[in-house]
């Protein structure tokens, strides 16, 4: 059974499921179902596809995440940014409206769900990681920025050209904005009004569905579609069909990077959100069956229709918070779509755009996290280089090369770190064996003739250089004898042939100014490294347990124990 349920993790939940808790998924299933509806549709606009297809892939793309998926909570569907990226890779290939573009689409959900499993099942989940936190905060922001303007032309009823570029569009706004429809401009505002009223006054309130009400109640009751107001129209009421997208393997190739990026994105912003839940509620999210679960979730977008999907913020939350506790709630929440699809589809056909693009406005603005921006500010102000480069670099460059480039200078930050690591000088701390930084504790005490450093990375090719520098320096700066120096090695995880090397440089330089160098406090790993490159030879009786250790022998002018195994020097048994 236990393997079973790693292939089928809702077998971990649906066996053992209390009736106590179906009226809570029911609940939470129908609070979801009644967000998603419009959310589905007016995602489905800012992806340039017709209102449908956000309602297909909320349908079975979501029960098939409730099979495979191991969050409780997660809410599977169409987002805002994944209908950003879709809309950006689409547009430059295939022409919107079109029956191709609806393939195209199809497609890229298949590739996504695809890429997805490939790491699932490679256990690649790790992989994501390159996307680092402070470049998806820059990033969703920049988003957010990008998607809100993308609405105001369906607030404002003006006609736009596509643009590539976030400001070629900001400036096509204004050129047309002469041409604003008044009543659109009046149903955009009193929607956005209305949600941001609910959302602070009456949480509870599914201010999306209301919003859908009152704006198609008063293209009605006052005609506004006759006064140039644009609405929806007819939506099909057929149920997402199976069926094999056509395509060419040009379109492939041209695809792939707006799949791995929708991967990466997607995926990110779900295990995100479904970690904060699990634990919460305490159980185990596995990160890699959760790569499959939204793999086989877009894999069935793609097959019924619809277009890549992954877990949302706000509906997890909202799920959350109506009471779900197991996927039941969203096979509620899909049975609630499928319904919508079935009978109410005619209601919509008078739905204004203009309420879509609020309902889109009021769901991106939580992507902007000014009190995110400000955390990372505290916490690590570097990691603002990271969260810069990569806000305005996908408002300048676009989506896909915005975040490209954000990628890249969060590893150039990176490497810039591990070139340049960090090191200190050691003093004794009075009454004990420690040893601590004389710049955070100047009240330590130093020995004359002999420097203490520590230095707290990896030795690698990033650093081997800037590292002999230090080392030279703070050798030269003893200036008392018996001269020594003393590298505290606790700080070293890993050594490798550029570091080995630069060791190697390191000991005769110091031999020639006079110098010897003292080791102490070496992890296993490194010892390896050192033994086998000749370096722990070449240091002889120079190897301590501890910087203490290494100080009172250079003191007292005694070597280093040679029973090295006893006092913890090195596991090997001398021969």
């Amino acid at each position: 059974m236990s393997r079973l349920a790693q292939l089928f993790p809702i077998l971990s939940w649906a066996t053992r499921y209390d009736a106590n808790d179906i009226r809570s998924d029911l609940a939470a299933g129908l609070t979801v179902g009644a967000m998603l509806v419009p959310q589905g549709m007016a995602y489905a606009l800012l992806a340039g596809l017709p209102p449908e297809v956000g309602l297909y892939a909320a349908t079975v793309p979501v029960i098939i995440y409730a099979l495979f998926g191991t969050s409780r909570q997660l809410a599977v569907g169409p987002v805002a940014i994944v209908s950003l990226l879709t809309a950006s890779g689409l547009a430059p290939l295939v022409e919107e409206g079109t029956a191709g573009y609806l393939g195209a689409a199809a497609l890229l959900a298949l590739m996504v769900g695809i890429i997805h499993i490939l790491l699932g099942v490679g256990r690649l989940g790790f992989l994501v990681n390159f996307l680092s936190h402070s470049v998806l905060v820059g990033f969703t922001a920049a988003a957010a920025v990008i998607i809100g303007f993308s609405q105001a032309k369906h607030i404002f009823g003006i006609s736009t050209e596509r643009k590539e570029h976030f400001y070629e569009t900001v400036a096509e706004v204004f050129k047309n904005l002469g041409d604003t429809n008044t009543p659109t401009l009046l149903v955009g505002v009193v929607a956005l009004a209305t949600l941001f009223a609910l959302k602070r006054f009456a949480r509870k309130v599914p201010a999306a569905l209301v919003v859908v009400v009152g704006s198609i109640t008063a293209v009605r009751v006052f005609d506004l579609e006759a006064r140039g107001v644009k609405v929806v129209g007819d939506i099909p009421d057929s149920l997402p069909a199976f069926g094999i997208p056509s395509f060419d393997g040009s379109l492939i190739g041209s695809l792939v990077g707006t799949a791995i990026v929708i991967t990466i994105v997607g995926f990110m912003e779900s295990i995100a959100v479904a970690k904060v839940y699990a634990r919460r509620h305490r159980y185990e999210l596995v990160p890699n069956n959760e790569l499959v679960g939204l793999g086989a979730a877009n894999i069935a977008s793609g097959l019924f229709g619809g277009y890549p999907v992954t877990g949302g913020f706000s509906r997890t939350a909202v799920n959350d918070t109506a009471g779900a506790r197991t996927p039941f709630a969203s096979i509620v929440t899909a049975v609630i779509v499928l319904g919508t699809i079935v009978f109410l589809t005619p209601l919509f056909a008078s739905l204004p755009n203009a309420a879509l693009g609020a309902i889109i406005v009021m769901a991106v603005t939580g992507l902007f996290d000014a009190k995110e921006m400000r955390h990372i500010a505290v916490v690590k102000r570097s990691d603002l280089i990271g969260l810069g480069v990569a806000f305005f670099a996908t408002l300048l460059l676009g989506i896909e090369i915005g975040i490209l480039v954000a990628v890249v200078a969060s590893m150039l930050v990176v490497f810039a770190r591990m070139s340049m690591p960090h090191s200190a000088v050691l003093g004794h701390v009075g009454g004990t064996t420690s040893y601590r930084n004389i710049e955070r504790f100047p009240e330590v005490e130093t020995c004359d003739g002999v420097r203490v450093v520590r230095i707290d990375a990896a030795l690698s090719f990033v650093n081997a250089t800037n590292v002999k520098k230090l080392l030279i320096a703070h050798a030269e700066a003893v200036d008392e004898h018996p001269m020594a120096l003393v590298l505290d090695a606790s700080g070293i995880n890993d050594l490798d042939a550029t570091g080995a090397d630069m060791f190697q440089e390191v000991i005769t330089e110091l031999e020639d100014r006079g110098v010897a160098l003292h080791v102490a406090d070496v992890k296993g790993p490194v010892r390896d490294v050192m033994r086998r490159s000749g370096i722990w030879d070449a240091l002889g009786d120079r190897v301590h347990t501890c910087t203490n250790d290494a100080v009172q022998a250079i003191r007292s002018d005694v070597p280093a124990p040679t029973d090295q195994r006893r006092h913890g020097i090195d596991e090997r048994v001398p021969t």
